[in-house]
């Protein structure tokens, strides 16, 4: 039994009509935001308050008498690209305290004197 060629020539017309086409590339792209969404936000979330908490530590050791700390992600200075803590001290600008990495974690507390 052999087929012959003439009967696997390709339809003439598209399998699925092009709103059916459309209607499953906006489906998969939900599909695809859903996973992938939520990982992105609790990685941020997990990164932001582990950056709060590593310069509130930093800022206590530093700065004893600021008034509160602050943990900014910078992106502007390629020396301190990633997250920066700030003391805020009552009549100055915000205080520099420590760069705490693109990914924080605990701060590397170096004592500020030779004893």
């Amino acid at each position: 039994m052999s087929f012959g060629v003439e009967e696997f020539d390709e339809p003439t017309r598209p399998l699925y009509s092009r709103t059916r086409r459309r209607a499953l590339q906006v489906v998969v792209s939900i599909a695809v935001l859903a996973l992938v969404l939520p990982g992105i936000l609790i990685t941020w979330v997990t990164q932001v308050q582990t950056a709060q908490y590593a310069c509130q530590i930093a800022t206590a050791y530093y700065a004893p008498g600021a008034l509160g700390s602050t943990a900014r992600f910078e992106i502007t200075n390629s020396a301190v690209f990633g997250w920066n803590c700030y003391a805020e001290i009552a009549s100055q600008e915000d205080f520099f305290v420590a760069h705490l990495g693109v990914i924080p974690g605990a701060p590397r507390l170096v004592p500020l004197t030779g004893s």
